[in-house]
């Protein structure tokens, strides 16, 4: 099964149980978040430290995040999928013209 999950920066995150994270936003908002939905630490953020956290389990709690850098991971393995962005582009009409041919670039 898919699950969706953004990218946090957070101040801490730290190990309260065998089942449980307390995580502390820059903000200092506090969450409690279950082990099964952090699927690990965003390696490619440079600036602090960031966890690949389930988006269904941030829109419960009361903890700062955004939604700019999102990815899928595989539930069971716990391993990112590859995320493909459709967009469809709808070219603007163009008229035809009557002549193509230059005055200046005729003898």
């Amino acid at each position: 099964m898919k699950t969706k999950c953004y990218s946090v920066r957070l101040q801490s995150l730290v190990s309260i149980s065998d089942r449980a994270y307390k995580a502390t936003a820059f903000d200092g908002s506090e969450a409690i978040i279950p082990k099964s939905q952090v699927f690990g630490q965003d390696y490619e953020v440079q600036k602090s430290d960031a966890w690949w956290i389930a988006s269904w389990i941030l829109e419960k709690k009361e903890l700062q995040y955004s939604t700019k850098k999102e990815a899928w991971f595989d539930s069971e393995t716990g391993n990112m999928l590859p995320t493909y962005t459709v967009r469809k582009h709808k070219p603007t009409h163009v008229e035809p013209v009557e002549s193509n041919i230059h005055e200046n670039l005729t003898k």
